[in-house]
């Protein structure tokens, strides 16, 4: 798989903007700040739509423009696909493939499938357990697009769980009801303090079957990436301690019947807590991903160095799990050499060169591997120009 050609209007620094790219190696070079990084954000956005770098569209659409558009040739087997994304802030998002739209813009995942590494990655390591739960499930998506409804289910549910239980603490004596969100009256105005306990049995059964099943997705996948993670950190770093993944839940059945039992036996514990906080404690968005170097956990004793390596790592895994699946994915790696010494910097360009495609962005020239040697545009203020 590889990108044939990128357009893009309004979206970030660029009014417009027209790139024709080969398979192989392509890089990005120039200063900081001239717009390198939105290219390969874009591409990113196509396969996940979602950003690297923002939680939101709003900062995607250059100033003053009322919505972006990102457009992609993708090539596969020699079958061309082009996919168009429309970015409407504060509004629905939409999307078309061969010019044809698609029904919702979520349809159009899995069209293009990328690994992106970038300076961000490091939270995986040293973050907050949302950004690895957020990496095993971009990766679901990747490999199994329907995971995406999934998701969105799952966060449609907790949200209106979570609405309940805060409409229960209000109803309590002593409450100010006046803080009562409007989301809360929508969904809950007919649910007084007596309801909200037989309410929440109804949602608990409907997290429990998403949950259950996105959770006995990601176990799966780390069962899945374990080898692939320690390989490679191996490779990047010969001299460090081994690496370790382990999926921390609530819930940790052989089965999705024995997961959702578990799930539902925890909710029922929770229940006296959750009803004084106001927030669901129980359930896939509670879990983390345990990351150890040897026998330490890698967030807070890991260095700077064997941080970047275990990030590299885990998403050098995720390349070759979705390149086992069928297919090389684009590979895209944003100023990612200059962070590494010059042994790791040749051992990652010796893995990463064999790829369909291998997308690099750089501030000089001297930070691309030899072995990286290939196509080259030189990004200054917002021109892109092929050298």
């Amino acid at each position: 798989m590889h990108v044939a050609h990128l357009s893009l209007t309004d979206f970030r620094s660029y009014p417009g903007v027209e790139l024709a790219l080969d398979p192989g190696v392509t890089a990005f070079v120039g200063p900081n700040g001239q717009g390198k990084t939105n290219l390969v954000e874009a591409l990113g956005y196509v396969a996940t739509h979602a950003s690297h770098r923002v939680a939101t569209d709003a900062p995607l659409v250059r100033h003053g423009a009322p919505r972006a558009v990102i457009r992609s040739m993708i090539v596969k087997d020699d079958r061309r696909a082009l996919i168009e994304l429309e970015l409407n802030p504060g509004k629905a998002n939409r999307a078309r493939v061969n010019r044809s739209p698609v029904s919702r813009a979520r349809d159009a995942l899995g069209l293009l499938r990328t690994v992106l590494f970038a300076p961000e990655d490091l939270a995986l390591v040293k973050g907050d357990p949302a950004e690895r739960r957020r990496f095993m499930d971009d990766l679901l998506v990747a490999r199994h697009p329907r995971f995406a409804g999934v998701r969105a289910d799952y966060d449609r549910v907790l949200k209106q769980r979570n609405a309940l239980l805060r409409t229960g603490v209000l109803a309590r004596p002593g409450k100010r009801r006046s803080a009562r969100r409007a989301e809360d009256e929508a969904g809950f105005a007919e649910a007084g303090a007596g309801d909200v306990q037989s309410t929440l049995a109804v949602w608990d059964s409907h997290l429990v079957r998403h949950g259950a099943e996105l959770l006995s997705a990601r176990l799966d996948l780390v069962d899945e990436l374990r080898p692939l993670v320690a390989k490679a950190y191996a490779t990047l770093a010969p001299s460090s301690d081994a690496v370790q993944l382990e999926y921390s839940s609530t819930a940790l059945g052989t089965t999705r019947e024995d997961l959702a039992d578990q799930l539902l036996a925890a909710l029922a514990e929770a229940r006296k807590s959750e009803l004084e906080r106001g927030i669901t404690l129980v359930g896939p968005h509670r879990d983390d991903l345990q990351l150890s170097l040897g026998e330490l956990p890698a967030r807070g004793y890991a260095s700077h160095g064997e941080s970047w390596s275990f990030a590299l790592a885990l998403r050098l895994a995720a390349y070759d799990l979705l390149r086992a699946d069928g297919g090389d994915p684009v590979l895209i790696l944003d100023d990612v050499f200059a962070e590494l010494d010059t042994q790791r910097r040749r051992r990652l360009a010796e893995m990463v060169a064999p790829a369909e495609q291998v997308l690099i962005t750089a501030a000089v020239p001297a930070d691309v591997p030899g072995e990286l040697i290939g196509v080259r545009f030189d990004v200054t203020e917002g021109s892109v120009t092929r050298v």
